[in-house]
């Protein structure tokens, strides 16, 4: 008996856009964004807030006149991959409390929060990216009684 399996096609899908790096650059990165995975079937949050902030680094700390900064999505069946490429590969960033009275500072916090990984990648130069996945498949329920219910352990 010949048995025959058929294997589905892994697509995935692309969306990239150059945008000026400035705030208006910026607020269409997250526009256009939110847009493509509208078409694409996808959920919007938190892949919207994490475009937003990567973004708008890009246009406050990575600004080069002259040179724009590129948004990219893919889409795996399981996996939302947002990359966002920048001209200023000496300032690579890393997440630090601001103090409380600071009107900004919190955007890689808040990506740290929402995405389930991220992180930057030197490209060639000039150029660095920041990126940020979203898992897109729903986390394994946790049995009953398994005593994983809440952040704190559970006493004895």
């Amino acid at each position: 008996m010949n048995q025959e399996t058929a294997e589905l096609p892994c697509t995935t899908r692309h969306f990239s856009v150059q945008l000026s790096p400035t705030p208006r650059g910026a607020r269409l990165a997250r526009l256009l964004a939110t847009e493509q995975l509208r078409s694409w079937g996808m959920p919007l949050d938190p892949a919207r807030q994490i475009v937003a902030e990567l973004s708008a680094n890009a246009a406050t700390h990575g600004r080069v006149p002259g040179r724009d900064f590129r948004l990219a999505l893919y889409a795996s069946p399981d996996t939302l991959r947002i990359e966002v490429t920048d001209t200023r590969p000496e300032r690579l960033p890393a997440p630090q409390l601001p103090s409380p009275e600071a009107e900004s500072g919190r955007g890689l916090i808040l990506v740290e929060a929402l995405a389930h990984r991220w992180g930057v990648t030197e490209d060639q130069f000039p150029r660095k990216t920041l990126w940020a996945e979203l898992s897109l498949t729903p986390p394994e329920p946790v049995p009953p009684g398994s005593g994983t219910t809440g952040a704190f352990p559970q006493e004895t």
